[in-house]
């Protein structure tokens, strides 16, 4: 195996935080740029509504993920030397991702992280829906529970120990039940608005898949693994093809990261608020 390849890591939606970002803006001239870039975009102060919103405003999708997206392109900027051979974004983050490997302009990734939260909150107002994270189960045998119980379906698999299934409540419900009665250490229903990752966000796959085809891609710096089938990926038209099939489609977290150090990644850095990813990575290689 090739050595000496740094994997560079966004996370998505959750993994925001209180004053998130105003650290990174004071501290770099670059990251500062990149937050003022946001605010010509949005057309207000976004970024001191970022450094100084509570936590339950940071909750709401049409904030959380414009706002992770913005502080972990902003922390790419901030590197002296962003030298990556290989990029990855949980969900939200595969935006993060392709900003930073220069697959498209960061105005542009904003646009359409703007387009995909709204078009994700309409979706489950449409079709209401939940996600449980299941522990200690194999996924094999949670996709023979999703088979069984019907509307549910696996959404990520975040780590070999931890599968978040997504779909009707009542169903989500039934297989949590069914989950601990297997021998899961734990099946819980998260606070979350919708079912994400799920054909429930058919709507907002469909609206989102407009903005993608108009918006400007070019092949990124380096390879980007892609949450729906955890390969690497530089082909605009690939790219394009992947990010409109993501919402619908679960995120292949554990087999990117496996993919990766397959690959010859033997460093893997986060950028982003949070250390959701970093610590999931160490469940998964070590």
């Amino acid at each position: 195996m090739e050595q000496g390849k740094i994997a560079y890591v966004f996370p998505g939606q959750g993994s925001q935080c209180e004053g998130m970002g105003r650290e990174l803006c004071e501290s770099s001239e670059k990251a500062r740029a990149v937050f003022n870039a946001a605010d010509e975009v949005m057309g207000c102060k976004f970024s001191e509504r970022i450094f100084t919103s509570d936590a339950e405003s940071l909750r709401q999708t049409d904030m959380a993920q414009p706002a992770i997206y913005i502080c972990s392109v902003a922390a790419a900027a901030a590197l002296d030397n962003f030298e990556a051979c290989m990029v990855s974004g949980h969900s939200l983050g595969e935006f993060s991702a392709l900003a930073a490997a220069g697959a498209i302009s960061f105005e542009d990734g904003l646009r359409l992280v703007c387009r995909r939260a709204y078009a994700m909150q309409k979706a489950c107002e449409l079709q209401p829906g939940t996600m449980a994270a299941i522990i200690l189960l194999p996924a094999e045998r949670i996709e023979e529970l999703c088979e069984k119980v019907g509307d549910v379906v696996i959404a990520n698999y975040n780590n070999p120990g931890q599968i978040v299934v997504s779909g009707k409540l009542e169903a989500v419900r039934e297989l949590c039940s069914l989950a601990q009665d297997a021998g899961a250490k734990m099946a819980k229903v998260l606070n979350v608005g919708g079912a994400f990752h799920s054909n429930f966000m058919e709507p907002a796959r469909n609206e989102l898949a407009k903005a993608i085809d108009e918006a400007p891609f070019k092949r990124p710096v380096c390879p980007i693994y892609q949450n729906v089938d955890a390969l690497p990926h530089t082909d605009p038209s690939e790219i394009r093809q992947n990010l409109k099939a993501q919402l619908t489609l679960p995120v292949r977290w554990t087999q990117t990261v496996l993919n990766m150090a397959a690959d010859g990644a033997d460093s893997f850095v986060e950028l982003g608020p949070g250390q959701v990813l970093s610590g999931l990575i160490k469940k998964i290689l070590f």
